[in-house]
């Protein structure tokens, strides 16, 4: 098949932990490879951010990038880009008028928006049967105003052309169960929702191979995007608690503004993480990082007891998948996608967002059991391997593909990621009136219930 993956602002070739950078660059990385190692042909069209770029990039055997431009050709915030969706549409449409592709796959509620514009596009010029669209979001505005509130720099379009892009796209594919009850309740028919995961490169990320030397004798990694909500913030004083505690341990954040930190001190949530935990006295505990590349991070994970991802909420999360691949227990925040993914006191520990004691009760558990830590890692990576590959991944999403090229209905939904650590992966069904589980439905609860956050600022 060809397949066109459209992603506006999440390119696969962009370097990760920047504030627009992050999961969906992987994500659209690692399917299109995946899909193209089962032998399709993988166009990826994101928006050009730099005069320099080439038109066309061969990322790899299979998989071509195709800069478009649309808008200016520098850096534009994600949440300023949708100006100019019209114009990214139109290019779209120019392009598949004269090489028809055959299944549409959107990322993001943009570049759905402007998949589906240039899909109805050429249809109008050249007639005949409709291209189909599948369609990932990757994160809902309704999620994310639930937790940021007035924070939230979502323009104003996003609260009634995302619902509509999930209504007419002919297939949604939801990234976890929890995302699934969300689209239910935006107006999506249960017919047009799937479940597929995000995956792991498990042969990068591995619990053998080098591990990167470390400072004192417990190491806590946390690595996203420096953006409040990712709640490294709560982890910061998590480690206060544990110090105080008296274990000696180092925190590491990967993430932020510039390649190995060298524009970190420019980047405005560095400033308040720095001077949250000057404040809290253990600066000379938490080593910032930057942004590190893909290659860089197997070595970063396996040099860590515990590997804490704490959002206040999150659609998937591929870090912990990445730390559970590598061997490493999980203490997670019990929201979204890492609901699925970290199997509680199996390859984790959940706890409730913007908790720094119970971030600290965790890890403070797991630190003090090297026996646990390890047979945590040894069922995580079982898990990685069963469940969240990337093969596995591409082929779910071709059975997407493939029945609405053909014409039929697609079961709903296509894969599951529940169960137990070591157990495989098989079919779920929603029905009407279903929900998710009892930590499903305790995280909505919990972080629906704040008005605002509790993790601490710098006094």
């Amino acid at each position: 098949m060809k397949i066109a993956m459209v992603s506006e602002h999440a390119s696969p070739l962009a370097v990760l932990g920047g504030v627009d950078a992050g999961g969906q660059n992987v994500h659209v990385a690692e399917l299109s490879g995946a899909l193209a190692d089962r032998g399709h042909q993988v166009t990826v069209y994101t928006r050009r951010d730099d005069a320099e770029q080439p038109v066309r990039v061969l990322l790899r055997p299979g998989v071509e990038v195709v800069h478009v431009d649309a808008g200016p050709a520098r850096h534009v915030p994600k949440d300023d880009l949708f100006p100019y969706m019209d114009t990214f549409a139109s290019v779209l449409a120019a392009e598949w008028f004269v090489d028809r592709p055959d299944v549409v796959h959107g990322h993001f509620w943009m570049s759905g928006h402007a998949a589906l514009e240039a899909v109805k596009q050429v249809q109008t010029r050249a007639g005949g049967v409709r291209i189909p669209v599948v369609q990932t979001f990757h994160a809902l505005g309704v999620v994310k105003r639930r937790h940021q509130g007035t924070a939230d720099t979502s323009p104003a379009e996003r609260e009634w052309i995302e619902p509509a892009v999930g209504r007419s796209a002919d297939q949604v594919v939801a990234t976890c169960s929890d995302e699934a009850f969300e689209l239910k309740a935006l107006g999506v028919p249960l017919h047009a929702i799937s479940v597929v995961p995000c995956g792991v490169d498990t042969e990068l990320f591995r619990p053998d191979g080098p591990v990167e030397e470390r400072g004192r004798p417990f190491r806590v990694l946390t690595a996203s995007r420096l953006v409040r909500r990712k709640g490294v913030g709560t982890t910061i004083a998590a480690l206060a608690k544990l110090l105080d505690e008296g274990r000696e341990a180092e925190l590491v954040v990967v993430g932020g503004a510039g390649t190995a930190g060298a524009d970190l001190a420019d980047d405005p949530e560095y400033q308040r993480l720095d001077a949250l935990a000057r404040s809290l006295g253990v600066r000379e505990h938490v080593t910032f990082r930057g942004q590190l590349g893909q290659h860089d991070m197997p070595a970063v994970y396996r040099s860590a007891d515990v590997v804490v991802c704490a959002p206040w909420y999150e659609p998937f999360g591929i870090v912990p998948l990445e730390a559970m691949a590598c061997g490493r227990p999980v203490v997670a925040s019990s929201v979204g996608g890492l609901i699925d993914t970290v199997v509680e006191d199996a390859t984790g520990l959940h706890v409730a967002p913007r908790d720094e004691d119970a971030v600290a009760a965790a890890v403070g558990t797991l630190l003090d059991d090297a026996e646990r830590r390890e047979a945590f890692g040894r069922a995580g990576r079982r898990r990685a391997e069963t469940r969240y590959t990337w093969h596995k991944v591409a082929a779910d999403s071709e059975r997407v593909y493939e029945r609405l090229v053909g014409g039929l209905p697609v079961t709903t939904p296509v894969a599951a990621t529940g169960g137990t650590a070591s157990s495989p992966t098989a079919p779920a069904t929603l029905t009407p009136g279903s929900r998710p589980g009892r930590a499903a439905r305790n995280a909505r609860t919990t972080s629906a219930a704040m008005p605002h956050p509790t993790e601490r600022t710098a006094r």
